[in-house]
């Protein structure tokens, strides 16, 4: 993976993920995964691509093992899977409620 071996910044993640070979291999996964969350499966949830958040793709392709610690995985298929949004949101903590660094002062 020589064309991409630095993750950490966002123009390399930008360019990888529009990229040809990785639309290819996205779209090779969802297939794979029969355009299911493979997460909502295992609790016996359906969520497929059909079901659009916010007017985005219901679907995202997860790299199991993120890209900045091995780069060399990019392209595994077994380093992939389907998530849908909520599944792949919750995996990175993302949207999660920060807590507050201080304290409200009480008068």
């Amino acid at each position: 993976m020589q064309e991409y071996n630095n993750f950490e910044y966002y123009r390399d993640r930008k360019r990888f993920y529009l990229s040809r070979r990785w639309r290819r291999f996205r779209h090779e996964v969802l297939r794979r995964d029969h355009y299911e969350c493979v997460d909502c499966n295992k609790y016996g949830r359906l969520t497929t691509d059909l079901k659009l958040h916010n007017n985005r793709r219901g679907l995202e392709v997860d790299h199991i093992i993120e890209l900045e610690k091995r780069p060399d995985l990019a392209y595994d298929m077994n380093n992939l899977q389907t998530l849908c949004v909520n599944c792949h949101n919750k995996k990175h903590n993302r949207f999660q409620k920060s807590e507050k660094k201080f304290k409200d002062e009480k008068w």
